[in-house]
């Protein structure tokens, strides 16, 4: 078996019906996997095997688990996915807000985790589960500090279940930064140019590549890790003037 032919197996994203989780989806299938998606509503456009589910609720996280198991007689890789958060000034947000941020961001990952896991330790081969995360959870997160501190948590949450989970499953943390076309971020191509050492967001298919790298045989070590997906992190403001004064890289 090549190392990312990924027939055979099976595939949960959560969120999975746009965006990055669209994407996500669409290179597991790509490479061979069956894919079940999820969502809080039915898609408007084709998607793979679909399942409506809002996964903060513990018990719809399970029935998308088992629907999985269902279809494809077992379940080898969950991506939690889905998440998000709009803006808002933490001086002001309500607490009812901050507790649904986190609750989407953090808890509901818990949730699925926590059903695939039962699965994954029963079957031969065991699993893999990756958490979406986000810079905004390994740096100051002004404007969104609920979403940045879940993410925060999500990222220390796979390392903890990568040590309670081994050898049989592997949780690792995938931490993107500016998506091209990410439906809760509007992105100014200048600022991401001034301030990304790669000098553009990331596309949702190479988030996705990071995905299908880490579930693959040739991560097969790798586990309790998060992998930057941040075109070389941000320049510090300080910075930005001595970066303007730097010649231009060498073309080969």
């Amino acid at each position: 078996m090549e190392a990312l032919d990924f027939t055979g197996r099976a595939v949960v994203v959560t969120g999975g019906t746009r965006g990055v989780g669209a994407a996500i989806a669409a290179a597991f299938l790509a490479a061979g996997a069956r894919v079940l998606v999820c969502g809080r509503s039915q898609p408007s456009s084709v998607v793979p095997d679909f399942v409506p589910a809002d996964v903060r609720d513990p018990g719809q996280a399970a029935a998308l688990v088992a629907a999985a198991v269902d279809r494809f007689g077992r379940l080898d890789v969950l991506v939690n996915n889905a998440g998000g958060a709009p803006p808002a000034a933490a001086a002001s947000a309500s607490p009812r807000l901050h507790a649904k941020i986190i609750e989407l961001n953090l808890v509901a990952p818990l949730h699925v985790s926590q059903a695939a896991n039962t699965i994954m330790q029963q079957q031969p081969g065991g699993g893999v589960i990756l958490m979406v995360g986000s810079v905004s959870g390994t740096r100051p997160s002004p404007g969104s500090a609920a979403y940045g501190a879940a993410k925060a948590g999500l990222h220390n949450l796979a390392t903890s279940l990568a040590a309670e989970w081994a050898p049989a499953v592997r949780v690792n943390s995938i931490v993107p930064g500016p998506v091209a076309g990410d439906a809760g971020l509007q992105l100014d191509p200048a600022a991401v140019a001034r301030t990304v050492p790669l000098g553009r967001p990331a596309t949702p298919a190479e988030v996705a590549g990071v995905c299908l790298l880490l579930a693959s045989p040739l991560a097969s070590y790798v586990t309790g890790a998060a992998v930057a997906v941040h075109g070389g992190g941000e320049w510090p403001g300080y910075l930005a003037d001595l970066r303007a004064q730097m010649p231009p890289p060498a073309q080969r």
